[in-house]
């Protein structure tokens, strides 16, 4: 149940000057744990899994790395000058450093600056969004002319946790600029937030904890309810309105249900839901999903995307895709080749790449 904000609502987040997407990256690890293999270990193969398999990075990735690949990826779509790009922003609960931006490496590897805005983000899995929402607000305003913001995690759980079986590894990034140049615009966004502390962790502490059951209501769908029905409220449109809808997935259970809560079929949210086969990216989750809907989106599509981030609080975004679309195609790998080249890899080798052995 979402809370009752209609009668207090601010006007939806809309720039003076229209902006959108012109050009979007999406970067997996090949590397697949499936989460049988997980269940093995821990219950002896007598639970399932709520996901199929997840990505894990390998011994020489991190969100450093894939950010690159990903912000590549978007170069080749936007068919850009990287040193136009006037900010970069790396949205991630697992940044490399803990003191030393991961923006700025970033930032260089592509080519971009040094004259540029760079700083990373932190919003558990909505840091991402955060940094579209700014890229927006930056561009609308006249300050830029591009921005890159980018969504990436290697996310970890706790050995033998509920998280293990989902906290994934991959993002995508998005290079922003003018409507008339972009591939899909953004017509407005809204973000509520609460002070909902259903998953954290503390400074030097390995792993997260959650609040189990609590993560569910009144965190994931209070937050990604009440932002998207807002959003629709405020922009005049319904679910039927909407060719793709893409939520937060930190499985497959809470994305389709809170789908079907607002109005959504199957159908408008089959294209973006991804967590089966890649797990719960945290910072890169919708975002990812959007670059899938964008691979085979058409002229004229409308997208509904909403992000939730723990802590608590959700972005939602109405997106009205262009015909610039078709010019991107073929220029850079497809999310789905990402999902199809895949090595998969027993509990032993994931203890090993992510580093799970502790002292």
């Amino acid at each position: 149940m979402t809370l009752d904000i209609q009668s207090q609502l601010p006007p939806i987040m809309k720039p003076e000057k229209s902006v959108g997407i012109v050009g979007y990256g999406a970067y997996i690890p090949r590397y697949r744990l499936p989460g049988r293999e997980i269940a093995r270990i821990w219950t002896n193969g007598l639970t399932g899994s709520p996901i199929i398999e997840k990505a894990v990075a390998g011994l020489d990735e991190d969100v450093t790395t894939m950010s690159i690949e990903a912000a590549r990826n978007a170069l080749k779509r936007a068919r850009i000058n990287p040193a136009h790009i006037r900010a970069v922003w790396v949205g991630s609960e697992s940044h490399p450093y803990a003191v030393k931006p991961t923006s700025t490496i970033v930032a260089e590897s592509i080519g971009a600056g040094p004259a540029i805005q760079a700083a990373d983000w932190e919003f558990a899995c909505k840091a991402g969004t955060e940094a579209v929402q700014a890229s927006i607000g930056l561009i609308g305003s006249g300050m830029a002319g591009y921005t890159l913001a980018i969504g990436m995690d290697t996310a970890q759980g706790r050995p033998g946790d509920a998280l293990e079986y989902t906290a994934a590894s991959g993002g995508a990034a998005f290079i922003l600029g003018a409507a008339e140049e972009a591939c899909a615009v953004y017509q407005g966004s809204f973000s509520f937030v609460t002070d909902t502390p259903d998953f954290w962790r503390r400074a030097e502490v390995p792993y997260p904890s959650h609040g189990d059951r609590f993560t569910g209501e009144p965190a994931y769908f209070n937050h990604v309810l009440s932002a998207a029905s807002a959003l629709m409220e405020q922009m005049g449109t319904k679910p039927e309105d909407y060719t793709h809808a893409v939520f937060h997935q930190p499985n497959v259970k809470f994305p389709s249900r809170a789908g079907k809560m607002l109005g959504f079929t199957p159908k408008q949210m089959e294209t973006g839901l991804l967590a089966n086969w890649i797990g719960n990216v945290y910072s890169g989750s919708c975002m990812l999903g959007l670059t899938a809907i964008l691979d085979v989106a058409k002229p004229g599509d409308r997208i509904l995307m909403v992000s939730y981030g723990s802590g608590a609080g959700s972005d939602a975004f109405d997106i009205v895709v262009t015909e610039n679309i078709m010019k991107t195609r073929g220029l850079a790998p497809m999310t789905q080749d990402y999902i199809a080249r895949r090595t998969e890899i027993d509990y032993a080798t994931y203890v090993r790449f992510r580093g799970k052995l502790k002292e």
